[in-house]
């Protein structure tokens, strides 16, 4: 029986791809066991009937950012303000977070100071960080940092994470068991 060229290079594909892989010497040449010229691949792939390959839009280039040539600062990050917090009250209530750090939302208001200083022991003993969510001016949170100097505080805008959570006002506490005031 006379097999045809592509039946031929599509026995010795299946062959080639059932044989284990063997090492090759990078001084050894590769030696061409069957040359049929220019002849096509695609009936090859046809007779296996693969599924077409979803497409996948090209990705833009990714642009790495050039590192700053200034320092920059928390006070370039200035002002802070989370839109959808405001200072109030907050109803306590449980969350099922295991693993949460503890962390607290301030602002720069009287609020937020005075909540501060009756909680700073116990915020302290939970290793708790602070988010103050609404500061204009580096003194403003110079000022808050005085209140609790052991307390890390970090200007952030939290309009996002008050809608997962459910959030409209601060400051309030929030841990893995809870959200409290």
């Amino acid at each position: 029986m006379t097999m045809t060229a592509p039946a031929r290079a599509f026995r010795g594909l299946i062959l080639l791809l059932t044989l284990p892989a063997l090492p090759l010497k990078a001084a050894e040449p590769l030696i061409v066991v069957d040359d049929h010229g220019s002849i096509s691949a695609l009936p090859y792939y046809e007779a296996l009937d693969l599924q077409p390959r979803a497409q996948t839009p090209l990705q833009p280039p990714l642009v790495v950012p050039s590192p700053p040539t200034t320092a920059v600062g928390e006070a370039a990050m200035l002002p802070v303000r989370s839109l959808t917090l405001t200072p109030g009250t907050v109803a306590r209530r449980a969350l099922e977070a295991p693993g949460l750090q503890p962390f607290f939302l301030i602002g720069d208001d009287a609020i937020s100071r005075a909540w501060l200083r009756r909680h700073a022991a116990s915020l302290q003993g939970r290793g708790a960080v602070g988010l103050v969510v609404n500061v204009d001016t580096m003194a403003g949170l110079a000022q808050l940092r005085q209140l609790v100097p052991a307390l890390q505080l970090s200007p952030v805008s939290a309009d996002d994470l008050a809608g997962r959570l459910g959030l409209r006002h601060y400051p309030v506490l929030i841990t893995n068991t809870g959200i409290e005031q």
